[in-house]
Formats: C-alpha cells, sequence, structure tokens
C-alpha cells in the first residue's frame, strides 16, 4: 500500500511517496533528494512520517559527510561522541561505521570496536538521550549486513497486566563503562567514565509525541535500581530476550545509496554479522541528534 504525500498549492511540498515496509516499523521514502535543502513545510511531513512509521529509508541518495551534516541539522543539534579511533582521536560528528581495519584498511571479521552488534539504543547512557539515528550506506557486501529494528511499544503491550504494574516505577543505570563491559569491547578509559557518568532512566519510558509506553533497555544498561545484582540481571535478560523476538523485529536489507533514519525513543537495533566480514566491506556514514529526558 502506498500513501502519497502530494504538493499541495500553498505548502511547498514536492511529492514523494511513502511506502510501508512492515506492520512493525519501517517505511520507504522515494521522490527526495536529501542533497537538496528541506524547507519547514517539508521537514515538517517528513517527522510526521518519522513518528507514524519509527524507521525512514530514503533510497537511492548520494550525499557526502557535509550534506549529511546538513540534512541532520534538519532535526535538532547533532552530539557529540564518548568513542575514540585507535589513535585517542574523538570521532567526528559525522563518523564511520565499518569492518574495515583502522590500520590496514582491509575488512575483518574482528573489528576494533563491536558495539553496534548487541541490542541498544544510542546513547542512553547521555542524562538526555538520542532522538535520531541516521546511517547512509557509502559500500555495502552483496548480501547480508542487515540492520535489526525491534519495536519497543509492541514488547510493552505484549507484557501482561502483571508484569506491566512490576515494572512501573523501575528505572535503570545507563553507562559507557558498562556498555563497553557487557559488550567485552575495549574498556572504558578514565576519562570517558568521567565524560559519561552512570545515568538513571526509566525502564518504561513515554514517547514525548504520541505518548505510548515503551520498554527501555539494552546493552547500555548496568543495573536496576533497588534490586539485588541476580534478579537485575535476570529481570534485564528477561525482558531482552521477550522484545527481541521476531514478531517485534523489522529486518532491514540495505541497498546501495540507502539512508535510513531511526526513533530511539521507541526502537531497539543492531547490526547483524550475516556477511563474510573477513571479505566484504560494510561502511556507512552516521549521525545522531540529541533528543529529550526520558520521563
Amino acid at each position: 500500500m502506498t500513501d502519497m504525500q502530494m504538493q499541495g498549492a500553498a505548502t511547498d511540498i514536492p511529492p514523494f511517496a511513502i511506502v510501508p515496509l512492515s506492520p512493525v516499523a519501517g517505511a520507504e521514502i522515494t521522490g527526495l533528494d536529501l542533497s537538496v535543502p528541506l524547507t519547514p513545510p517539508l521537514c515538517d511531513a517528513v517527522m510526521d512520517a518519522f513518528v507514524r512509521h519509527h524507521v525512514l529509508v530514503f533510497r537511492n541518495q548520494d550525499l557526502d559527510k557535509d550534506r549529511q551534516y546538513d540534512f541532520t541539522l534538519n532535526f535538532g543539534e547533532i552530539e557529540e561522541h564518548v568513542g575514540r579511533l585507535g589513535s585517542g582521536e574523538k570521532y567526528p560528528l559525522v563518523h564511520t561505521v565499518t569492518n574495515r581495519d583502522e590500520v590496514t584498511g582491509r575488512p575483518t571479521a574482528t573489528p576494533r570496536t563491536h558495539g553496534n552488534y548487541f541490542w541498544h539504543t544510542d546513547k542512553s547512557y547521555h542524562a538526555v538521550p538520542s532522538l535520531l539515528t541516521m546511517l547512509h550506506a557509502v559500500e555495502l557486501p552483496p548480501s547480508g549486513g542487515d540492520t535489526l529494528f525491534a519495536n519497543m511499544h509492541m514488547a510493552w503491550d505484549a507484557l501482561s497486566g502483571s508484569e506491566q504494574r512490576e515494572l512501573e516505577g523501575l528505572r535503570a543505570v545507563h553507562s559507557w563503562e558498562a556498555s563497553r563491559r557487557n559488550t567485552g569491547n575495549v574498556p572504558a578509559t578514565e576519562q570517558q567514565k568521567r565524560e559519561r557518568p552512570p545515568v538513571s532512566h526509566p525502564l518504561v519510558r513515554t514517547h514525548p509525541v504520541t505518548g505510548r509506553r515503551s520498554l527501555y533497555l539494552g546493552m547500555h544498561v548496568s543495573h536496576v535500581e533497588g534490586m539485588e545484582p541476580d534478579a537485575s540481571r535476570e529481570l534485564l535478560a528477561r525482558l531482552l530476550e521477550a522484545a527481541t523476538v521476531d514478531e517485534h523485529v523489522y529486518r532491514h536489507a540495505w541497498r546501495p545509496g540507502d539512508l535510513v533514519m531511526w526513533d530511539n525513543r521507541c526502537l531497539l537495533h543492531r547490526a547483524d554479522r550475516n556477511y563474510d566480514m573477513a571479505t566484504h566491506a560494510r561502511v556507512l556514514h552516521r549521525t545522531v541528534v540529541k533528543g529529550t529526558v526520558p520521563v
């Protein structure tokens, strides 16, 4: 089914097609060139589709990093990153997600950092976490290297009434240090611990636009406040397993030129290693927009 947004005489919105990809999340946007500045009405139309579909896929885009930076600014302040390259240099605002080795430039099955292969919502270890993330496909394997998105509204709705009541009012602690530990990554440095100290967020958050409830968890979580460690780990593991069942997941198979943006306020995501990482490169450019404090 296609939902066509037509240009109106007074709206200055060019025609573009919105084609839903999955009942879980995802809509394909065609007919827009993101290298051209968005008018305010067009930006509003994109954001309306974004809130409705959670994941937007813009096909056939040809953006360098500067143009991706400009497009991202339509939706808010671009966030800095606490992560570092092997040289110790901070990631730039438009940075590269890749399995290419930083030294040799060749594809590798063991990239220096690999947190993107674990379920997470971007930058939940910030006091003010992310609104949205964008990835633009620059180089892709012949097949595979998908990105999976789990709908946390659906995860919340699937819980029983008693399970929902059990979670009301609970808060979880998120940190960069915990994220690195949970994923077996290079440990957080003392400087990174100071830059991103642990923060507390509700385990069940309310979407600031729609008012819908969703679970808020993932690899950045250290523990649930006020619970014994074993009970906290058991609860978080149980919730994550239930939240990421196939019925709650949209799998995005990348095409050259795709720019994908998604709502971190109601989704978890992760990359899939379903390709020969030691042979084929997977290179995407990433930007992240600052959001609001979860409630």
